[in-house]
Protein backbone atom coordinates (compact mmCIF):
# COMPACT_ATOMS: atom_id res chain seq x y z
CA UNK A 1 0.00 0.00 0.00
CA UNK A 2 1.73 3.39 -0.39
CA UNK A 3 2.44 5.54 2.27
CA UNK A 4 5.02 5.48 5.09
CA UNK A 5 5.21 2.67 6.88
CA UNK A 6 5.98 3.18 10.84
CA UNK A 7 5.46 1.61 14.52
CA UNK A 8 3.88 3.63 16.87
CA UNK A 9 3.93 1.08 21.21
CA UNK A 10 4.22 -1.79 18.84
CA UNK A 11 1.44 -1.21 16.28
CA UNK A 12 2.66 -0.67 12.64
CA UNK A 13 0.87 1.96 11.23
CA UNK A 14 0.49 3.65 7.85
CA UNK A 15 0.30 7.44 6.67
CA UNK A 16 -1.10 7.65 3.98
CA UNK A 17 -0.57 10.14 1.12
CA UNK A 18 -4.27 11.42 1.38
CA UNK A 19 -3.90 12.28 5.26
CA UNK A 20 -5.85 9.49 6.65
CA UNK A 21 -4.05 6.84 8.92
CA UNK A 22 -4.46 3.13 8.31
CA UNK A 23 -3.77 0.56 11.35
CA UNK A 24 -4.12 -2.73 9.17
CA UNK A 25 -4.32 -5.17 12.03
CA UNK A 26 -7.29 -3.49 13.26
CA UNK A 27 -8.55 -2.69 9.62
CA UNK A 28 -8.96 0.58 10.93
CA UNK A 29 -8.67 3.48 8.93
CA UNK A 30 -8.51 6.79 11.38
CA UNK A 31 -8.97 10.57 9.78
CA UNK A 32 -8.86 13.91 11.71
CA UNK A 33 -10.42 17.11 11.50
CA UNK A 34 -12.35 17.10 8.44
CA UNK A 35 -14.35 20.15 9.19
CA UNK A 36 -17.35 19.14 7.03
CA UNK A 37 -19.77 22.35 6.44
CA UNK A 38 -17.05 24.86 6.76
CA UNK A 39 -18.61 26.59 3.69
CA UNK A 40 -21.41 26.72 4.91
CA UNK A 41 -20.73 27.99 8.27
CA UNK A 42 -18.53 30.74 6.76
CA UNK A 43 -21.48 31.93 4.71
CA UNK A 44 -23.58 31.77 8.06
CA UNK A 45 -21.28 34.13 10.06
CA UNK A 46 -20.82 36.51 7.25
CA UNK A 47 -17.83 35.69 6.18
CA UNK A 48 -15.42 35.74 2.79
CA UNK A 49 -17.10 32.76 1.20
CA UNK A 50 -15.30 29.33 0.21
CA UNK A 51 -16.42 27.10 -2.55
CA UNK A 52 -19.20 25.13 -1.50
CA UNK A 53 -18.37 22.05 -2.55
CA UNK A 54 -15.92 21.15 -0.17
CA UNK A 55 -17.92 18.85 2.35
CA UNK A 56 -18.39 16.78 -1.09
CA UNK A 57 -14.95 16.99 -1.79
CA UNK A 58 -13.59 15.64 1.70
CA UNK A 59 -16.90 13.03 1.52
CA UNK A 60 -15.42 11.70 -2.26
CA UNK A 61 -11.73 11.29 -0.53
CA UNK A 62 -12.73 9.44 1.90
CA UNK A 63 -14.90 6.82 0.21
CA UNK A 64 -11.30 6.59 -2.31
CA UNK A 65 -9.27 5.55 0.88
CA UNK A 66 -12.21 3.52 2.40
CA UNK A 67 -12.54 1.72 -1.28
CA UNK A 68 -8.83 1.63 -1.30
CA UNK A 69 -8.25 0.24 2.33
CA UNK A 70 -11.15 -2.13 3.25
CA UNK A 71 -11.33 -0.84 6.83
CA UNK A 72 -14.01 -2.17 8.52
CA UNK A 73 -13.40 0.54 11.45
CA UNK A 74 -13.29 4.33 11.16
CA UNK A 75 -12.44 6.98 13.91
CA UNK A 76 -13.20 10.49 12.80
CA UNK A 77 -10.42 12.70 15.08
CA UNK A 78 -12.63 15.49 15.97
CA UNK A 79 -13.36 18.43 14.46
CA UNK A 80 -15.34 16.22 12.05
CA UNK A 81 -17.96 18.93 11.15
CA UNK A 82 -16.82 22.92 11.50
CA UNK A 83 -19.00 23.45 14.53
CA UNK A 84 -22.25 21.63 15.77
CA UNK A 85 -25.13 24.04 13.69
CA UNK A 86 -23.47 22.92 10.53
CA UNK A 87 -23.63 19.23 11.46
CA UNK A 88 -27.27 19.51 11.91
CA UNK A 89 -27.92 21.72 9.07
CA UNK A 90 -25.80 19.21 6.23
CA UNK A 91 -27.67 18.92 2.93
CA UNK A 92 -29.62 15.68 3.32
CA UNK A 93 -27.50 13.87 0.31
CA UNK A 94 -24.39 14.62 2.16
CA UNK A 95 -26.08 13.14 5.31
CA UNK A 96 -27.26 9.84 2.88
CA UNK A 97 -23.57 9.78 1.72
CA UNK A 98 -22.58 9.73 5.20
CA UNK A 99 -24.42 7.01 6.01
CA UNK A 100 -23.44 4.93 3.04
CA UNK A 101 -19.83 5.14 4.29
CA UNK A 102 -21.20 4.10 7.61
CA UNK A 103 -22.71 0.83 6.62
CA UNK A 104 -21.26 -2.31 7.59
CA UNK A 105 -18.73 -0.40 9.53
CA UNK A 106 -17.90 0.56 12.99
CA UNK A 107 -17.70 4.10 12.85
CA UNK A 108 -16.53 6.14 16.11
CA UNK A 109 -16.77 9.88 16.11
CA UNK A 110 -14.51 11.25 18.99
CA UNK A 111 -15.49 14.82 20.24
CA UNK A 112 -13.28 17.70 19.59
CA UNK A 113 -13.07 21.22 20.21
CA UNK A 114 -15.47 22.32 17.29
CA UNK A 115 -17.86 19.84 17.70
CA UNK A 116 -18.25 18.97 21.86
CA UNK A 117 -21.41 16.78 21.56
CA UNK A 118 -22.71 14.03 19.82
CA UNK A 119 -24.25 14.99 15.99
CA UNK A 120 -27.30 13.49 15.07
CA UNK A 121 -25.64 10.77 12.77
CA UNK A 122 -25.27 7.40 12.89
CA UNK A 123 -22.34 5.96 14.92
CA UNK A 124 -20.48 5.94 18.66
CA UNK A 125 -20.00 9.14 20.42
CA UNK A 126 -16.66 9.12 22.40
CA UNK A 127 -14.58 11.74 23.92
CA UNK A 128 -11.19 9.58 23.43
CA UNK A 129 -10.58 5.97 22.34
CA UNK A 130 -8.12 3.66 24.24
CA UNK A 131 -7.50 0.51 21.97
CA UNK A 132 -4.46 -0.42 23.59
CA UNK A 133 -1.47 -0.17 22.78
CA UNK A 134 -2.92 3.05 21.21
CA UNK A 135 -5.13 6.17 22.35
CA UNK A 136 -7.60 8.11 20.01
CA UNK A 137 -8.17 11.60 20.61
CA UNK A 138 -8.66 14.79 19.73
CA UNK A 139 -5.85 16.78 21.30
CA UNK A 140 -2.39 15.86 22.23
CA UNK A 141 -1.68 15.24 25.94
CA UNK A 142 2.19 15.63 27.35
CA UNK A 143 3.25 12.49 29.06
CA UNK A 144 1.57 10.28 26.57
CA UNK A 145 2.52 7.26 24.85
CA UNK A 146 1.04 5.11 22.25
CA UNK A 147 -1.34 8.56 20.83
CA UNK A 148 -3.25 9.48 17.68
CA UNK A 149 -4.61 12.96 17.81
CA UNK A 150 -5.12 15.18 15.68
CA UNK A 151 -6.23 19.29 16.01
CA UNK A 152 -3.24 21.36 15.22
CA UNK A 153 -3.71 21.16 11.41
CA UNK A 154 0.48 20.13 11.24
CA UNK A 155 2.02 21.48 7.72
CA UNK A 156 5.73 21.95 6.76
CA UNK A 157 6.76 24.72 4.34
CA UNK A 158 9.35 23.81 1.29
CA UNK A 159 11.46 25.67 -1.19
CA UNK A 160 10.96 24.16 -3.83
CA UNK A 161 12.01 25.69 -7.76
CA UNK A 162 12.93 28.92 -5.78
CA UNK A 163 9.28 28.99 -4.66
CA UNK A 164 7.71 27.79 -1.07
CA UNK A 165 5.33 25.28 -0.69
CA UNK A 166 3.28 24.17 2.59
CA UNK A 167 2.05 20.67 2.37
CA UNK A 168 0.18 18.91 5.24
CA UNK A 169 2.33 16.75 7.44
CA UNK A 170 1.54 13.50 9.74
CA UNK A 171 3.87 14.29 12.88
CA UNK A 172 6.10 11.08 14.40
CA UNK A 173 7.79 10.07 17.39
CA UNK A 174 8.64 7.37 19.34
CA UNK A 175 4.99 8.66 21.35
CA UNK A 176 2.44 9.74 19.50
CA UNK A 177 1.67 10.65 15.63
CA UNK A 178 -0.15 14.14 15.50
CA UNK A 179 -2.74 13.70 12.06
CA UNK A 180 -2.95 16.73 9.15
CA UNK A 181 -6.30 17.86 8.28
CA UNK A 182 -8.35 15.77 6.20
CA UNK A 183 -10.97 18.46 5.51
CA UNK A 184 -10.62 20.45 2.09
CA UNK A 185 -9.54 24.02 2.70
CA UNK A 186 -8.83 23.70 6.69
CA UNK A 187 -5.37 25.99 7.08
CA UNK A 188 -2.71 24.57 9.45
CA UNK A 189 0.52 25.34 11.91
CA UNK A 190 3.73 24.99 10.74
CA UNK A 191 5.69 22.20 12.38
CA UNK A 192 8.23 24.67 13.67
CA UNK A 193 5.57 26.20 16.07
CA UNK A 194 6.11 26.03 19.81
CA UNK A 195 3.07 24.56 20.30
CA UNK A 196 3.76 21.71 18.10
CA UNK A 197 7.85 21.54 18.93
CA UNK A 198 6.59 21.57 22.53
CA UNK A 199 5.67 18.12 22.08
CA UNK A 200 7.68 16.30 19.13
CA UNK A 201 10.50 14.38 20.57
CA UNK A 202 13.67 15.99 18.86
CA UNK A 203 13.89 13.22 16.21
CA UNK A 204 10.45 13.44 15.31
CA UNK A 205 9.70 12.82 10.99
CA UNK A 206 7.42 14.87 9.25
CA UNK A 207 5.53 12.86 6.41
CA UNK A 208 4.15 15.15 4.19
CA UNK A 209 1.19 14.46 1.92
CA UNK A 210 -0.13 14.81 -1.71
CA UNK A 211 0.22 11.99 -4.18
CA UNK A 212 2.98 10.87 -2.75
CA UNK A 213 4.17 10.65 1.03
CA UNK A 214 7.91 12.34 1.77
CA UNK A 215 9.48 12.13 5.21
CA UNK A 216 11.64 14.31 6.30
CA UNK A 217 13.33 15.37 9.87
CA UNK A 218 10.49 17.95 11.75
CA UNK A 219 13.49 19.92 12.50
CA UNK A 220 15.46 19.64 9.88
CA UNK A 221 17.16 23.19 8.02
CA UNK A 222 14.84 23.94 4.82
Amino acid sequence: MDGHDFTLAGATLTALPSGALYWEARNLLCVSDLHLGKALRRARAGEPPLPPYETRDTLSRLESDLRRTGAATVICLGDSFDDSDVARALPEDERLWIAKLQAGRRWVWIEGNHDPGPVALGGAHLAELPDPPLTFRHIARPGQSGEVSGHYHPKMRLALRGQTISRPAFLIDSDRAILPAYGTYTGGLNCDDPALTGLMRAEALAVLTGPKTHVLPMRARR
